[in-house]
């Protein structure tokens, strides 16, 4: 059973999403909060496993709550999905960095939704193409982030290798293919580069890969970063 927490300032917002996910097998709403903080507050006490959070809210905003949320040792395996009216607005790139696991469109498809909250559960990132670019622009335009430079210290040459293919947006499997490993391989590598990065899924990796200069994208001028991973093997 999947528990989710919604988290909008609209009631009739929080109803339709509630309806929808109700009338789902395996899927729970176990609380719903009008703002940040009360959103906060019920995610401590029913630590579910995704909360739906909304952007701009009254008392504390989402990307506010979302700060507290993966702050919080107690709500280490909570997965934050923002929903936003905009699939491009100014803050894909915060919320990101506080520590949500993805966006959603607020008029996204029914079975769309659903999808989301099982992929958002799994801990895998939810970025659309769009977003993507729209975030790697973003890393373009900053230098890189010299204590994440420095955490990569900490990992293997094929946990770098790893972390570097999550960035480039490749699920398990693919890695698997990729770097001609089984795919519980590929799955043990990229657990323990999270746990070594203190990153709470696939989509903080993403951010540490491209802010600690890992990953440069291509068109963009080099810049100082950590060694490239070893070449996939052949």
């Amino acid at each position: 059973m999947i528990r989710v927490l919604i988290v909008d300032d609209q009631a009739l917002m929080r109803a339709g999403f509630r309806a929808l996910l109700d009338a789902e097998e395996g899927i729970e709403v176990v609380a719903e909060a009008g703002d940040g903080q009360q959103g906060v507050e019920l995610a401590r006490r029913h630590v579910p496993d995704v909360v739906l959070l909304d952007v701009q809210m009254p008392v504390l905003d989402g990307i506010g709550a979302t700060r507290l949320i993966a702050a919080d040792p107690r709500l280490a395996g909570v997965h934050v999905v923002i929903l936003t009216n905009y699939g491009l607005d100014e803050y894909v790139f915060d919320a990101l960095r506080a520590g949500a696991s993805g966006f959603l469109l607020k008029d996204t498809e029914p079975a769309d939704l659903v999808q989301a909250i099982h992929v958002a559960r799994r801990g895998d990132a939810l970025l659309s193409p769009a977003i993507t670019r729209r975030l790697i622009g973003e890393f373009v335009s900053r230098p890189p982030d010299a204590t994440h430079a420095a955490g990569l210290e900490a990992l293997t040459n094929r946990e770098r290798e790893v972390l570097a293919l999550v960035a480039r947006g490749l699920a398990n499997d693919e890695i698997a293919g990729r770097m001609v490993i089984s795919p519980l391989t590929a799955k043990t590598h990229v657990s323990r580069a999270m746990t070594k990065l203190g990153a709470r899924d696939r989509a903080q990796l993403v951010v540490y890969a491209y802010e600690s200069g890992l990953i440069t994208p291509k068109g963009s001028p080099q810049r100082p970063s950590w060694p490239a991973p070893a070449p996939p093997a052949p």
